[in-house]
């Protein structure tokens, strides 16, 4: 029996799971997908909050104060990237001056440092490709950019190789209270443990009342965005915000810590909790809403577009609770934005609960924070050099967009939680990312991953089930050309 059993592998369950292993507890982190990171984590804006915007005495307002300032010391143990570059919201008429004041009287109640009102000269002093429309603009220093999937995988991988067990494929299918606990069962294996933390996403809801009595709903919100390649990266140095709205900060502009440029989302409640889907409105609204924040935005150079589904709570706040009618059942749910920013102080705050209900935590001694990670192309030449002499691999490049080798694809596949699909491999070392889109290099990714996987290069997904690449070989035909002739 374990003492805790994490349901969903999100950003939120990986912290947990990192967390918890600073203690002395016996814990297995559960994901139905194939990796960990495969939800809202993977498709998000990969903002770091300030803080301001969240309603003061929210849950929301609580741990994204909490969670931001974590960031520099968690990203430098784990070796993800992550820069706090600051953001902007931009007012631009009077009305939302006067809503960017509110903001700012709003972040002195949430405790958040810095923030402070610009006018039209100072916002072009700092940001010049900001549209000529802008009155102003509330600037948050505090605010920054991280690699969400890279850091939960961080997370997840720091956890196991602190003896938290993660077991992917594993969709939960039935909880049942027991004596002792409650008994998960799984696709095809059952395990039993002491507690549960509930941390399934936009399913958070459906997991809880196979136990419980229900008491909150989730709510699925899609969003859309657009990933321009690295010559649009620097059009803006700061996120760039507008005036936030009923239904959350609105479309955004920012960097991302690869260099590329990011535009969205929309914001669209959903009835199927599975609908990733672009569509031409939807992009064609987000592409019109940034343009407005910009004197230019270049859409020639749009690589990829994608969107996600955000968990939002029929409180619209956190969810950080045991269940009223399961004890020693946990829920976290409802974590939305700002919640990849309060995900580190959420997981802090989850242990503080369950050792109330175990009666203590007991540090664990060997805990080590620390994982590293190479990165071929940020060496030094004579790194390079050192690295490529006492293994070959690499000094094989892969991707030639992002100059990724064959030793960091195999590295990504071996660790702990190591890849298993062509985007688990793109989420930790890019090959992909780059402005051909894998075009030629998934190949290559496949033959490695089947290679080191041990399995036929038809078994190789692309991501989630059933998204298989090939299915055998060309097929030899026979030509009506009077010759018999094969081709």
């Amino acid at each position: 029996m374990y003492d805790v059993a994490i349901i969903g592998a999100g950003i939120a369950g990986c912290s947990i799971a990192r967390e918890l292993a600073k203690y002395r507890l016996s814990t297995v982190l559960i994901e139905k997908d194939y990796d960990v990171a495969n939800g809202t984590t993977k498709a998000n804006s990969a903002i770091v909050h300030a803080g301001y915007d969240a309603k003061p005495g929210s849950l929301k307002a609580k741990f994204n104060a909490l969670g931001n300032p974590m960031f520099d010391s968690l990203c430098r143990d784990l070796d993800v990237p992550f820069k706090r570059i600051g953001s902007l919201v931009l007012a631009f008429n009077q009305e939302e001056v006067a809503t960017l004041e509110k903001l700012k009287d709003q972040s002195i109640i949430n405790g958040i440092p810095g923030v402070k009102l610009l006018n039209r000269e100072e916002v072009r002093s700092i940001e010049p490709n900001v549209s000529d429309a802008a009155a102003g603009a509330l600037y948050a220093p505090t605010g920054g950019i991280v690699g969400p999937w890279e850091l939960a995988i961080a997370m997840a991988e720091n956890a196991a190789e602190n003896g938290v067990q993660v077991l992917l494929e594993s969709p939960v299918t039935g909880i049942v209270k027991t004596q002792q606990g409650f008994r998960i069962n799984m696709k095809g294996k059952t395990l039993e443990a002491k507690y549960i933390v509930n941390c399934a996403g936009i399913h958070a809801d459906e997991v809880h009342d196979m136990v419980g009595e229900p008491y909150f709903r989730i709510l699925a919100r899609k969003g859309e965005y657009d990933v321009f390649d690295k010559s649009a990266g620097k059009l803006v140095s700061h996120v760039i915000f507008q005036c936030p709205n009923e239904k959350g900060k609105g479309v955004l502009v920012t960097p991302s810590v690869s260099g590329n440029l990011l535009i969205g989302p929309n914001a669209q409640d959903m009835d199927d909790r599975n609908d990733l889907s672009t569509t031409a409105e939807g992009l064609d609204f987000v592409r019109k809403s940034a343009a407005k924040s910009l004197k230019a935005l270049p859409s020639g150079a749009v690589i990829n577009n994608f969107a996600g589904l955000r968990a939002r709570s029929d409180r619209d706040d956190f969810i950080i609770e045991e269940s009223r009618s399961a004890e020693g059942f946990i829920n976290v749910a409802g974590i939305e934005s700002p919640g990849l920013t309060a995900a580190p102080a959420i997981a802090v705050h989850v242990a503080e609960l369950l050792g109330e209900k175990i009666g203590g935590l007991v540090p664990n001694p060997d805990f080590n924070p620390h994982r590293t990670f190479t990165v071929f192309h940020e060496l030094q030449d004579e790194e390079k050099n050192e690295l490529v002499k006492k293994d070959s691999r690499y000094g094989r490049i892969i991707c030639r967009c992002e100059w990724i080798t064959e030793g960091e694809i195999i590295d990504c596949i071996k660790r702990k939680v190591g890849a298993t699909t062509v985007d688990g491999v793109k989420r930790r070392v890019r090959p992909g990312y780059g402005r051909c889109q894998g075009g030629f290099c998934g190949p290559r990714v496949m033959e490695i991953l089947a290679r080191e996987l041990g399995k036929d290069i038809t078994e190789i997904r692309k991501d989630a089930e059933g998204s298989y690449i090939l299915t055998g070989e060309t097929k030899t035909v026979r030509l009506n050309d009077g010759g018999g002739s094969d081709v």
